[in-house]
């Protein structure tokens, strides 16, 4: 294991479910605010609506095609907590939507407070749990992977991703608005944005949380010595 991250497995992993239960939140206040669904929404939707089954069922049939995908640019196993992504987001979502003050606003203005402040949530969110490095699910490992090939900025990768699964949404007769175009040109660059920030502050959290943790053994092993055990 990497030095660095030694001690840190707990930590991370706490920090990836913070990121996932912020995201979720986000994506809630998205729907809720019923201005439009996001590009991948779209997609899911519309294959709903042409194929059957469920959204939820396309949702998590997206991500494995996506994950594969991923895994074939950066060639490199994805890590276990993208898979676990695929599933805990769906539960967070369900969680979320029994909270019975989530409702959607009456008025216009209501509601794009409220699509606006799920966008800042989400980016943060995302920006959270890929921080983490417990493995990012299956449409940001294929941003990061993309970002990876291609050297483009991040902000440049996802909203070339968005646009283009917003077209193939809106082909397959998938629910399209003013927030869906919105959210297809800004999530990009907010992403840009939060993941640097979220990535130093995570950084800064978990050494700090290393180096107590090494003054804590450090002096149990000193008193250890002192009682001659």
């Amino acid at each position: 294991m990497n030095s660095r991250r030694k001690g840190q497995m707990g930590p991370r992993f706490i920090v990836y479910l913070l990121g996932l239960l912020i995201m979720a939140l986000g994506i809630v206040f998205l729907i809720k605010a019923d201005l439009g669904a996001t590009p991948w929404d779209v997609l899911h939707v519309g294959l709903y609506y042409q194929v059957g089954l469920t959204i939820g069922s396309w949702s998590i049939i997206v991500g494995i095609v996506i994950l594969t995908v991923a895994t074939l640019i950066s060639k490199q196993f994805p890590q276990f907590g993208a898979f676990l992504n695929m599933v805990l987001v769906g539960v967070f979502i369900d969680m979320y939507y029994q909270i019975p003050f989530f409702v959607t606003p009456e008025h216009l203005w209501a509601k794009a407070c409220m699509f606006i402040i799920g966008m800042i949530v989400m980016c943060y969110g995302m920006g959270i749990y890929i921080s983490a490095q417990f493995g990012a699910g299956p449409r940001d490992s294929l941003m990061i992977a993309l970002t990876e090939k291609t050297g483009w900025k991040i902000r440049n990768v996802r909203a070339f991703m968005e646009i283009i699964v917003l077209v193939v949404g809106w082909r397959l007769g998938g629910p399209i608005f003013w927030g869906t175009i919105l959210i297809t040109f800004t999530i990009g660059p907010l992403v840009g944005i939060t993941l640097p920030q979220c990535q130093a502050f995570t950084d800064k959290l978990l050494a700090k949380l290393v180096k107590e943790d090494s003054m804590v053994s450090e002096t149990e092993k000193q008193a250890n010595r002192g009682a001659g055990v």
